[in-house]
């Protein structure tokens, strides 16, 4: 017995040395944001396009922008350019084919001024397949939601020895 107990702290004391190590290269390679990122390497990334859809309050087609106001009573100011793709229900379109009070939808990227500039713009309300879609992916979307939120607390609370942050010697 005298004998063993040297042995197993020695054998822990070789593990705690290896491990510790090994678990510093792990956060080392992974390093978290830091504030000294600047923004310019932050705008590096390509842009992410977002979704938009209304009816249009105003066009001024000498800026080549049209309004869009919200819900929220705020407006929105739309820039399209020479690569934004325009369509009226399925064929080509031209911002003049963009009038007031007309449904409208399509995706845009939010510049770096602050401005909105259309990627790709529809100049007709959502047709029912579109519309069936949409509801069929705010039902699955809800689904996914309500599993994750039913999952998360019987895992944190079974309170299962995987679940234990005590290392296995």
């Amino acid at each position: 017995m005298n004998k063993i107990l040297p042995v197993c702290t020695a054998a822990c004391a070789v593990t705690i040395l290896i491990v510790t190590p090994a678990f510093a290269k792990k956060e080392a390679a992974s390093p978290a944001p830091s504030a000294s990122t600047s923004p310019a390497q932050a705008d590096t990334s390509p842009a992410k396009p977002h979704q938009f859809h209304g009816m249009v309050a105003s066009v001024d087609a000498k800026a080549q922008t049209f309004t869009i106001n919200s819900k929220k009573d705020n407006s929105r100011v739309f820039k399209i350019s020479d690569q934004t793709t325009i369509t009226k229900t399925g064929n080509p379109a031209t911002m003049k084919d963009i009038t007031e009070n007309q449904e409208v939808r399509g995706y845009f990227l939010k510049q770096a001024d602050g401005s909105l500039l259309v990627r790709s713009i529809k100049l007709a309300p959502f047709t029912e397949q579109e519309r069936a879609a949409e509801e069929r992916h705010k039902t699955r979307r809800a689904e996914r939601k309500a599993a994750k939120a039913s999952a998360a607390p019987s895992a944190a609370a079974s309170g299962s020895p995987a679940a234990s942050p005590t290392p296995k010697p």
